[in-house]
């Protein structure tokens, strides 16, 4: 693609003269968000009808019925242009790692980890904002924040029992009301327009999650009336705000990180997929995300982190806080044994240590070195993967992202497990996001794949050898 072109061009050049040509990119003359991606759209227009025109009727691997009994594992079928998960190298965000993401994009004043809104606009534009672009984004989400009247109102008469995932997706679901998007395809909006309501969307729904985040939080754990978006403020200083942890820096400077990471994770996962396809019904931006947001909230997605912090604390509540290699080899073994998996550890794609794991891990090496269960993670790190390997358990060894989430959270007073996913949300909302306004602009289909029976099946297979 036009990005993947510019990426080869720009490896070709020595490291400083990228980095300055990065960062230059916009500033000649300061663009919004919204007119650099008017900018960006006719040549990627462009540089797909190449792609197609070239490749098109090629054929991109091959498909065996394993696939489609095994939840169609590993099966090429969808453009996601915002990351690329690689099995040995991990997530890329618009060709960068995690690392890199962490070094280019913008921080807070006095902050070392980089701003969400940097990475936002990196999704959406491929290229690393300015410092001015990127306070311009907050500002704009923070002035985009307040939520409608009768938004407020569902959640306040939502009872503390309903799970607060179900709390999100209710709530961005009525979001929907005002959908600029659905007015203007109401009103007859040409097809090559579309993507401009969809952005306006898009914005909103990623500037209202930090409110209805923290609505939810405080009405489900009592935390008291809720304060007003600081328009001076990052997104992430916000949120924390919302949450009751706003005067704790290394807490604030943990939500950049955290949403940063969490923000996309290519286009396969549940939450991302569904997002896209019931986008591709052309459901407004509210509608497609309320979609991901249930998808996220099942045990095989966003509960994880969760989990493995039930699991932790069990070990430590039966061996302790400062137990031997032995001891925790032992309890590893035996969750084994009784045939249940150790959560936090293997992946889907990934064959490597997850480097949303490292990023995390480096955190709490800086932040929380001495907390306890930071060591007995550690701990485990050190010692599950040969133990999985032993037993033949998982292709994969290694951590993932939701074995260490949960205690960072955990250790700034942030201890409420049902919570998490909802976290997880207001993340992955970027990546959905980004993608959803590209699909417009590139006048994406209506997904359609085709389906057989089992009878099917085995009738095509007939008498084949």
């Amino acid at each position: 693609m036009a990005f993947a072109a510019r990426s080869l061009l720009r490896a070709s050049r020595p490291a400083a003269v990228r980095t300055q040509i990065r960062l230059s990119s916009t500033s000649a003359k300061t663009l919004s968000l919204k007119e650099r991606l008017a900018e960006l759209i006719p040549q990627e227009i462009e540089n797909v009808k190449a792609t197609r025109a070239a490749h098109g009727k090629k054929s991109f691997g091959p498909v065996v019925v394993d696939q489609l009994y095994g939840g169609m594992r590993g099966l090429p079928a969808l453009i996601w242009d915002g990351s690329v998960l690689d099995a040995e190298e991990g997530i890329r965000f618009r060709g960068k790692t995690i690392p890199e993401c962490q070094e280019l994009l913008p921080k807070a004043p006095g902050g070392s980890e980089p701003l969400p809104e940097g990475l936002f606009w990196l999704l959406v534009t491929g290229e690393i904002p300015t410092q001015e672009q990127v306070q311009a984004l907050s500002k704009e989400w923070a002035a985009r924040a307040a939520l409608p009247e009768f938004v407020e109102e569902i959640l306040d008469r939502c009872p503390p029992t309903l799970h607060p995932m179900s709390q999100f997706s209710l709530a961005v679901t009525a979001l929907n009301h005002n959908s600029a998007f659905a007015k203007a395809y109401q009103e007859g909006i040409n097809k090559k327009d579309y993507w401009g309501p969809t952005f306006e969307d898009s914005m909103d729904l990623i500037a209202k999650l930090p409110n209805i985040a923290g609505r939810i939080y405080r009405n489900v754990f009592g935390q008291g009336k809720l304060p007003a978006i600081d328009l001076n403020k990052d997104y992430s200083a916000n949120l924390a705000t919302l949450l009751g942890f706003g005067e704790n820096p290394a807490f604030v400077e943990l939500l950049r990180l955290y949403i940063t990471i969490h923000s996309d994770h290519e286009g396969g996962n549940v939450s991302a997929h569904t997002g896209k396809l019931v986008g591709s019904a052309l459901s407004d931006p509210f509608l497609s995300y309320a979609a991901a947001l249930n998808g996220l909230a099942g045990p095989l997605h966003g509960l994880a982190n969760q989990e493995v912090l039930i699991w932790l604390r069990k070990m430590q509540s039966k061996i302790g806080e400062d137990a031997t290699d032995e001891a925790v080899k032992e309890y590893i073994w035996s969750t084994l044994k009784a045939g249940q998996v150790v959560p936090g550890y293997g992946h889907a794609v990934l064959r490597k240590t997850d480097p949303r794991y490292t990023a995390q891990r480096e955190f709490a090496l800086k932040h929380l070195p001495d907390d306890k269960m930071f060591k007995l993670v550690g701990q485990i790190y050190n010692l599950v993967p040969d133990i999985l390997l032993e037993a033949g358990k998982a292709k994969n060894p290694w951590p993932n992202v939701d074995a260490h989430s949960g205690v960072l959270l955990t250790h700034y007073g942030l201890d409420q497990m049902q919570f998490y996913t909802v976290l997880f949300g207001v993340s992955r909302a970027f990546g959905v996001a980004a993608q959803l306004i590209w699909d417009r602009a590139l006048g994406a289909p209506l997904e359609r794949p085709k389906s057989y029976s089992t009878a099917a099946i085995q009738k095509i297979f007939k008498d084949k050898s």
